[in-house]
Formats: structure tokens, C-alpha cells, sequence
């Protein structure tokens, strides 16, 4: 892991560092060591252990957004790589994890338009797609690309799915897609290129609600039969 001070009052743990000896290999991998870091950054914080506005999680980082004094945050978080920072391989049961994230199921049609095209990369047909996707607890690595998008791991690495050659001018608002090793659904309609295999009438985002996203990083999501 190598930690960079970005700007006045932030860190960012970039924990798939080249540097790092024990980096792990696929997306699926890095995910979880981002969700292992983001829950023992929040436990410390509420410790007191550590003084952040923000714990941002991403693809492969996690930012911290107002650090009074990074430069000794930094040393801080340093030390605990080595001492007391929790394994990925125990992170759900270490006894100073945090309780068990909040699960939310979403109910899905499962008709997307590019069911088949996912049967044809997982060598099964659609109803063996719809299987896997309802068998699959989900988890929401991080948010990005419009308000309310959760980025949902949880496929294994071999189910990764290329995005289309051209995007899709239009996606409607809770399609529910897959592309790379993630899956997601459109919050609001937008362009996209991810793989439709179903559609959602529950509200991702709402600007008036406490909090606004449905999904935030660590929730667990899984898709249900509508």
C-alpha cells in the first residue's frame, strides 16, 4: 500500500501499489481489501483513533477527505499495515470488525436485452444467468458515475464481462447491468455501455431523502425475483 497526501488535508491509500509485495491480482481481490480498509478506517474514526470528514472508498483506493495533519495521520495508518490493521481474509469476523452491513433486496424483472449475450461469456443460457445473479450476495465496493450507482462486487473473476463496442445513447433508470467484474443499476437514465439483464422499479436516489443514495459502500445488496 503506498499513501499519498492530496492536497492540504487529505490521504489517499492506494492499495493496489505496485510496491506493495502482497498487492492482490484481480479487481474481485482489490475490492476487498478497499472494504477491509474503508471498515477499519471508520472504526477507528469512531475510537478516536483517527480524526476524517470523509472515508471515500473506490476501485483500488480510499481517500480520506479532512485530515487536520495528514503528514501524521499517514505515520499513523502506516503503523497499522504492520500491527493491527485487519487481514482481508478475517475482516468480516475479527472481533473489532464493525456490525454486519445492512443488506437491501431489490426486486428485478429479469428481461434485459442483453441476457443472452451474458449466457453466451458465461457459457449457460438466461436462466442460468438469472440464477447465478439471485444466487450472488452482492456488495457495494464504491459509488461513481451518477449519483446513487453502486459499483457491486461479488461475481468471481472468470464472470467479468466486456462493455459494449458503442454505448447505448440512452439507458433507462433501473436497468440492472453487469460489465467488467461489477454489477449495477442506472439510478437515473443515462448513456451506458454495460450488459442489460433486467429492470428495477425501486428508487436509487433521492435528493430529498435521509441519506439520498439507496446504496452506499459496504451495503449488501441482493437481486430478487419481482
Amino acid at each position: 500500500m503506498r499513501i499519498r497526501t492530496v492536497g492540504t488535508q487529505a490521504l489517499l491509500l492506494d492499495l493496489a501499489s505496485p510496491e506493495d509485495g502482497d498487492t492482490p491480482g484481480s479487481a474481485t481481490d482489490v475490492a476487498a481489501v478497499v472494504e477491509a480498509w474503508r471498515a477499519e478506517l471508520r472504526r477507528r474514526r469512531e475510537l478516536g483513533e483517527l480524526v476524517a470528514v470523509e472515508i471515500v472508498p473506490a476501485a483500488a483506493t480510499v481517500l480520506l477527505d479532512g485530515v487536520p495533519d495528514p503528514p501524521a495521520a499517514a505515520a499513523r495508518i502506516a503503523t497499522w499495515t504492520t500491527t493491527t490493521a485487519p487481514p482481508v481474509e478475517r475482516a468480516a469476523t475479527a472481533p473489532t470488525a464493525a456490525a454486519p452491513a445492512r443488506l437491501v433486496e431489490v426486486p428485478v424483472t429479469f428481461d434485459g436485452e442483453d441476457l443472452s449475450r451474458v449466457a453466451g461469456h458465461w457459457r449457460t443460457d438466461g436462466a442460468g444467468v438469472v440464477r447465478r445473479l439471485r444466487a450472488t450476495e452482492f456488495q457495494v465496493a464504491f459509488c461513481g458515475f451518477a449519483p446513487g450507482f453502486g459499483y457491486l462486487t461479488g461475481l468471481p473473476t472468470e464472470l467479468a464481462v466486456p462493455r459494449l463496442a458503442t454505448p447505448r445513447a440512452r439507458v433507462p433508470a433501473g436497468s440492472v447491468a453487469l460489465a467488467g467484474p461489477y454489477a449495477g443499476i442506472y439510478p437515473t437514465a443515462s448513456p451506458g455501455g454495460w450488459l442489460l439483464v433486467g429492470r428495477t422499479e425501486v428508487t436509487l436516489f433521492d435528493v430529498t431523502a435521509d441519506p439520498p443514495a439507496l446504496l452506499s459502500p459496504g451495503t449488501r445488496v441482493r437481486l430478487v425475483d419481482r
